[in-house]
């Protein structure tokens, strides 16, 4: 009956709930299931991907840790779930509960109105025994009145004698004293009725009155139930919005996979050549250490020249013989002779390193140098073939050139003479020692590299450059080499193509996540207060279970009460019947008194009037 209730006024049972709620938990599970196998048919590929890169996994572990934070996600919207469904529960029970207290409030006016009834009845019969009960009393003072009329004509001899008219008199008096006595039984009857129906008609108000108080309970519960539908009803939108959101995330997260195992399989292609950048990084090191003896022997020097003009100004100070004086001019000449070794040295190499890295410059661009995409991208400049345009072009490449082979991916055939190039570039280099086209290649080559890129080029590039074109002469095999050195750069480059792109996935999937974390606070914070919300209800819920088992022992109490009252009139009504009898007899025996009393006055009065 409950449940054909329940449908009626459109709400659903538990056990439609829980249909309802299935199809939403079958699409969760199968979201958890999706990236978990997508991830780990991926987990052999890039296994061999962190082999390659010596251990460093920083990807694996990210999407291990999203992977762990979206089971958690998971878990949390289940709890959400199950805890919703409790209280769409517990919010049924309430209802019933509610829905029982109105029967019982229907079934409670229904006795008072019966109750009403009753008493309207007996109000109509004590109306009718008290208009009885006046017509007796209005009889019985006609026959006082008779009686005196009676004894006033005593006088006249011709009335006929007195027992005559008073015997039916008589007659009449003790029906009317025992039709009074029996009225006055029916009062007092009525009189008891019409209190035990006052109590009972103020028990019913008190009743009426607490059903009213719980009525507007049970509309407050009502308009608090109504809202909490109305806030579970949004906390399942979000929750359908959060569904689309992990779709949508876990469709980027494949996205993402996919494009991982393409670039596996690019760097796997060149699995060569990472021992090949191994081989450049040592040199280059050791390129980087012999660059920071020489900056450190140039930074001893400088020391000692301060020193020893620190030294000159202090005896300058103390000393006043020109003698002396002559001595620090020596020292002062020999301490500039020494400075300006140092410088020239200095010079030196800062020259030779620029020459390298001309050298170097103008064998990159012999071997980097691809087909017309490549070249497109350069800015459309058009090539010299002369010595400061090769220069030029030397000085263009490393960033532009790179940044084709970064943005393409593609490598390209070499030219046929690339190795006479790199030769020819090699003796003009050499030649520049001697001092003649070393400030013009040096002028031509700066002032390029300046304008065409915004950067600086750093002295850990010009080591790589020199070492790369010292490696070029030292083995002698032109094209093999440059090809090699070729695959190594764009090998290198897919790399750093792929950790940049890593990394903006993962910043956009920390952010997704975090925005995530902020709006399931969020729900935790609704879901709380839902809680509380229903922990107040309960408590109200109790409260009132408590008054109602109170009133309820209250109305026992009061029901037997009456049951000992209605006893107790047994009683007295069944003792008060021979008081009755008694009474009677008493009224009888003083009637013949009187009428005893009234013959001998009569008599006397007959006597006296002889």
């Amino acid at each position: 009956m409950a449940n054909n209730h329940d449908r009626c006024n459109g709400n659903a049972t538990p056990g439609s709930e829980q249909a309802m709620m299935k199809p939403t938990v079958l699409t969760t599970s199968k979201l958890r299931k999706k990236p978990a196998v997508a991830i780990s048919r991926a987990g052999s590929e890039v296994d061999d991907f962190i082999n390659l890169l010596h251990g460093s996994d920083p990807v694996r572990v990210e999407l291990s840790r999203l992977e762990n934070e979206a089971r958690d996600k998971d878990r949390e919207l289940g709890d959400a779930h199950a805890e919703i469904k409790a209280l769409k529960y517990s919010e049924r029970v309430k209802e019933k509960a509610v829905e029982e207290l109105t029967d019982e409030l229907n079934k409670v006016d229904e006795k008072l109105k019966a109750t009403e009834a009753l008493l309207e009845s007996k109000n109509l019969e004590i109306k009718k025994i008290n208009d009885e009960k006046k017509a007796s009393l209005a009889a019985q003072f006609a026959a006082e009145a008779t009686l005196r009329r009676v004894h006033a004509a005593q006088k006249d001899d011709e009335m006929p004698p007195i027992e005559a008219i008073i015997t039916p008199l008589e007659a009449e008096l003790k029906l009317a004293r025992l039709e009074v006595a029996k009225l006055q039984d029916d009062n007092r009857a009525l009189d008891r009725l019409t209190k035990s129906k006052e109590a009972a008609l103020l028990e019913a108000e008190r009743t009426v009155q607490m059903a009213l108080a719980k009525a507007a309970l049970v509309d407050d519960l009502q308009n608090k139930n109504q809202e909490l539908m109305k806030q579970i009803e949004i906390c399942q939108e979000e929750n359908k919005i959060l569904d689309k959101m992990h779709r949508q995330k876990v469709a980027e997260v494949e996205k993402l996979t996919q494009t991982v195992r393409e670039l596996e399989e690019a760097v796997l292609a060149g699995g060569a050549a990472a021992n090949a950048v191994r081989d450049y990084q040592r040199k280059v090191q050791e390129m980087n250490d012999e660059r920071r003896t020489l900056d450190r022997e140039l930074a001893r020097a400088k020391v000692t020249a301060n020193r020893v003009a620190v030294v000159v100004a202090n005896d300058w100070k103390d000393a006043n013989d020109k003698g002396e004086m002559q001595q620090l001019r020596d020292k002062l000449a020999i301490a500039e002779r020494t400075a300006k070794a140092e410088a020239q040295m200095k010079e030196k190499y800062q020259l030779r390193f620029k020459v390298l890295e001309d050298k170097l410059k103008a064998s990159l661009n012999g071997i980097s140098r691809t087909p017309s995409k490549g070249r497109g991208i350069s800015n459309g400049h058009s090539r010299r073939q002369s010595l400061g345009g090769a220069v030029e072009n030397l000085s263009r490449t490393p960033s532009n050139g790179f940044l084709s082979t970064k943005t393409n991916g593609q490598s390209g055939s070499f030219r046929s003479n690339s190795a006479s190039a790199l030769l020819k570039h090699a003796k003009i280099s050499t030649r520049s020692f001697d001092g003649g086209s070393k400030s013009v290649d040096r002028d031509k080559s700066v002032p390029n590299t300046i304008e065409k890129d915004d950067r600086p080029i750093d002295a850990g590039d010009h080591i790589q450059s020199s070492e790369m074109f010292y490696s070029h002469e030292g083995n002698g095999n032109g094209n093999g080499i440059t090809i090699d050195k070729t695959k190594i750069e764009h090998e290198d480059y897919v790399s750093g193509m792929l950790y940049d792109m890593l990394q903006k996935d993962i910043i956009t999937l920390r952010k997704a996540c975090h925005e995530k974390d902020q709006s399931l606070k969020d729900k935790d914070d609704a879901i709380e207060m839902l809680a509380k919300k229903v922990e107040t209800l309960n408590k109200a819920m109790e409260v009132e279970a408590k008054k109602m088992r109170r009133e309820v022992a209250a109305m026992e109490k009061e029901v037997a009460a009456m049951r000992n009252g209605k006893e107790q009139n047994r009683t007295a009504q069944r003792l008060s019947a021979p008081r009755g009898a008694e009474y009677s007899k008493f009224v009888g025996s003083s009637r013949w008194v009187i009428i005893s009393n009234a013959r001998e006055c009569h008599t006397e009065v007959h006597l006296c009037s002889q």
